[in-house]
């Protein structure tokens, strides 16, 4: 802003008087009737229930959970989609935007300094302010000025503006932090799903070699007069099944490959390169006879006060607090746009017709005073944006809330889940015990001549049954347990700042 005369009075005077009429004035600011509605939720004040009371204590996860599962080239795949994946970049690059944004803020709370210069031909007026010889003629009009301005910000809108910019960036890390969980754990489960494919394989294969030897026996007996074109015709018309049964398993392995490398960032031919995974044994490890002690280094069981510590351990329930912490610093801002604002602005600088004179000290120009802009009728705008603003604090907290509710709801699914499964696995490998017992007896009275082939068929399919039930309940409490790290937060909340305060926004932000 450029002064045309000094002030007649010293600038610590006027900037006295200038002070006091901006406090007299702020008492006209009216926030009636606008206020937060909502509160935050205490997580020790949600019931646990007993899903989560009684069970186990274990620690929180760490950072890398997955290693669990004891399979190196997993561990791989989810350091590589870590690594590569365009989802976490394009939340690292939101990090950096917000940052940005914060150093924007920043600068509104610091002094302003900028240099101007211009220099204009013009024909001067005679009927003017210049008389003759100017006033008629052409001339330059030659000025620089070094100009400085700084907002007192005497209601600490820039510092709450500023606040809420660096809150938002702890919004945007943890929200990364949150991407990075939720692909690590869509790496893991669909790892999972490729282990479980490869288990179910085996049975498939399993399967049509058992029912090729059936066709087999059939065919000799009925060589041998002892059987009939009736038992062979049912022997072999399991045969094309069981084919195309492995044929859409073999499509699903592939799928699932492509699905594994798109995550990690890479095309179709990385996912080629992806090995039968370790996880397969443990799958097929009660379909073998080898016991189930696969899910051994994986137990149901959570660590202490989930309700009240997974406030500090989820991404995206951090994230949410943030949040209302940048909009509780927004409503700061909202009610300072009530008060006057106050500047103190000066130049010095060279002003001057023509050039002979411009370097001269007779053309220097020089100035001071402060500035004062004061809202006092604006069609409601202001309590609109105060509304506004309030209302954007009520829904942040209400986000927070449900977020919450939802992370304990997810810990205690999972954890029900899995003590249904491992309960469902005990009995799934009783039955399958059973029916390879059925199945081996049925076998050999068929061979021996003392039971007919559709006895071998029918045992044959219930085994094949059991023997798929097994395995889907082992890749399932593997899944769920997966599922169990991410609602406990992955390790990934464990050094993510929380907000000093923890008191109510909305009673922080009547103050």
């Amino acid at each position: 802003m450029r002064l045309s005369s000094l002030p007649k009075s010293p600038l610590s005077t006027s900037l006295l008087l200038t002070c006091s009429l901006a406090m007299l004035l702020s008492g006209c600011a009216d926030f009636s009737g606008i206020s937060p509605q909502s509160k935050l939720s205490d997580g020790s004040a949600l019931a646990a229930g007993s899903a989560l009371s009684k069970i186990g204590n274990a620690a929180w996860p760490t950072s890398a959970w997955w290693e669990n599962y004891r399979d190196p080239q997993l561990n791989a795949l989810v350091q590589q989609a870590v690594a590569d994946s365009p989802s976490l970049k394009i939340a690292q690059a939101r990090i950096r935007q917000a940052s940005a944004l914060a150093g924007v803020s920043r600068a509104a709370t610091l002094p302003k300094v900028g240099l101007e210069a211009s220099s204009t031909r013009g024909l001067y007026s005679e009927e003017y302010i210049f008389p003759p010889p100017l006033g008629g003629s052409w001339n330059w009009d030659n000025e620089i000025t070094v100009k400085a301005s700084y907002d007192l910000d005497l209601w600490d809108k820039d510092r709450s503006a500023l606040e809420s910019a660096l809150d938002t960036v702890h919004v945007s890390a943890a929200e990364a932090r949150s991407a990075q969980l939720n692909l690590e754990v869509a790496v893991v489960r669909g790892y999972l799903q490729l282990a479980t494919q490869f288990a179910l394989r085996d049975v498939a294969s399993a399967t049509l070699t058992q029912q090729t030897s059936i066709a087999n026996i059939a065919q000799r007996k009925l060589n041998a007069g002892l059987g009939t074109r009736l038992e062979v015709s049912q022997a072999e018309a399991a045969l094309p099944d069981a084919r195309s049964n492995i044929e859409r398993i073999d499509e699903n392995i592939a799928l699932l490959r492509n699905q594994i490398a798109a995550l990690s960032g890479k095309g179709p031919g990385s996912g080629e390169a992806i090995q039968r995974p370790v996880l397969a044994a443990t799958l097929n490890a009660a379909i073998d006879g080898t016991g189930s002690r696969g899910n051994a280094q994986l137990p149901v069981a959570l660590p202490d006060n989930v309700p009240a510590h997974l406030i500090g351990r989820r991404p995206d329930v951090i994230a949410q607090r943030w949040r209302v912490e940048a909009m509780s610093k927004n409503i700061d801002v909202a009610k300072a746009a009530f008060y006057p604002d106050i500047n103190i602005s000066a130049f010095i600088g060279l002003q001057a017709l023509g050039f002979t004179n411009f370097l001269s000290a007779s053309s220097g120009v020089r100035g001071a005073g402060p500035a004062i802009s004061l809202p006092i009728f604006e069609g409601g705008r202001l309590r609109a944006n105060l509304g506004a603003q309030t209302a954007a604090l009520d829904g942040a907290i209400e986000s927070y809330n449900n977020t919450l509710v939802q992370a304990l709801q997810s810990v205690a699914d999972q954890i029900v889940k899995l003590k249904s499964e491992q309960q469902q696995r005990v009995q799934s490998e009783q039955a399958l015990a059973l029916s390879k017992k059925s199945y081996e007896l049925a076998k050999r009275g068929y061979q021996a001549g003392l039971t007919a082939n559709i006895n071998v068929i029918q045992t044959q399919l219930v085994l094949l049954q059991q023997q798929l039930r097994v395995a889907q309940i082992r890749a399932s409490y593997l899944d769920s347990w997966a599922q169990l790290m991410q609602a406990l937060g992955g390790g990934l909340g464990d050094d993510l700042p929380l907000p000093g305060a923890t008191e109510n926004a909305a009673v922080a932000a009547e103050k």
